[in-house]
């Protein structure tokens, strides 16, 4: 499909415990790349093989989670449309000036129904993936340092009202439903995945009585055998798996989900199959949602429903 309007996930904010150490956990560990501090205080991190200056943001907190998810668009023109379209659906936005996140342009945020504060911007400045932009090589020295992902790719949120939070993402933003899990009566969704591109999804909501909740923020891996070795590194790390190496059988991927050390969740995957906005969206009844989430296992455990920051 032609990506226009929303390109894909450009950052997200989280909150953690102990700013020095998540620093060396996301650097060494996770194996992202440092970029930089801002005069809040605000450390700003890549994958090796993004070329936007920032994707993952870190500030220090007395409690973790996600502050904000964003989303970057094509172009001004986009960014200013689709915030005059949120407001003429009735939801109210506000400006950040460019330059309050580091290399970041102007951007407009809003709350959804979930209780998930949501960006849109237009700039980041291009900064590279370290290699040249004419017959580049393979992939750079920075690509063994860690888990060492190649992108930030997507988060799943919980919080009340998912059906309200459809309805803005597909007929205002323009995304489009990939998969969903029925709640037991059938009557509505416990759970959607949309995408703005050919991805099996950008961003994913859990139905959730407690607005605002992070479960993970999601980063791509190469191949099935670069998931092994992240969990051969978390282990060596001493970082707490919830489960996996694994496979979905929702978006098909396979999976590793574990905490970083203040307790977020975070999840490192790869595969999964491409998808159009012309496909009937995959349907997963409740009985059959344990084999939809971890395919091999075919149940969900009790960590992975209950804990979330």
């Amino acid at each position: 499909m032609a990506l226009t309007g929303i390109l894909r996930p450009g950052h997200a904010q989280l909150r953690v415990l102990d700013l020095k150490e998540s620093v060396d956990w996301y650097s060494n560990v996770l194996g992202l790349k440092n970029m930089g501090t801002d005069k809040q205080g605000r450390v700003y991190f890549k994958a090796w093989d993004e070329r936007d200056h920032n994707s993952v943001i870190l500030r220090q907190a007395d409690q973790a989670g996600i502050d904000f998810f964003a989303f970057k668009v094509d172009g001004v023109a986009s960014l200013n449309k689709l915030e005059s379209d949120l407001n003429a659906y009735g939801v109210k936005t506000e400006r950040i000036q460019a330059g309050d996140l580091l290399e970041t342009g102007e951007r407009v945020r809003f709350e959804i129904p979930s209780g998930h504060l949501i960006e849109l911007y237009a700039h980041k400045t291009d900064v590279g993936n370290g290699q040249s932009y004419t017959n580049p090589e393979a992939w750079t020295s920075e690509a063994e340092i860690g888990i060492a992902p190649t992108r930030m790719d997507h988060c799943l949120l919980y919080g009340p009202d998912i059906e309200k939070v459809q309805k803005i993402f597909e007929e205002v933003l323009g995304f489009y439903l990939v998969e969903h899990v029925l709640l037991p009566d059938g009557g509505a969704d416990l759970a959607i995945w949309l995408s703005t591109s050919n991805k099996a999804h950008d961003i994913a909501f859990v139905r959730h009585e407690e607005p605002g909740k992070l479960h993970h923020v999601a980063y791509l891996l190469d191949s099935w055998e670069k998931v092994l070795r992240a969990a051969d590194l978390m282990s060596m790390n001493r970082v707490p798996i919830d489960i996996g190496p694994t496979r979905h059988g929702i978006t098909r991927g396979t999976t590793i989900y574990a905490f970083d050390n203040s307790g977020n969740r975070f999840e490192t995957f790869s595969g999964g199959y491409e998808a159009y906005p012309d496909f009937e969206p995959i349907t997963w009844t409740f009985d059959e949602a344990g084999r939809g989430i971890f395919y091999h296992d075919r149940v969900i455990n009790d960590k992975f429903l209950t804990v979330m920051t």
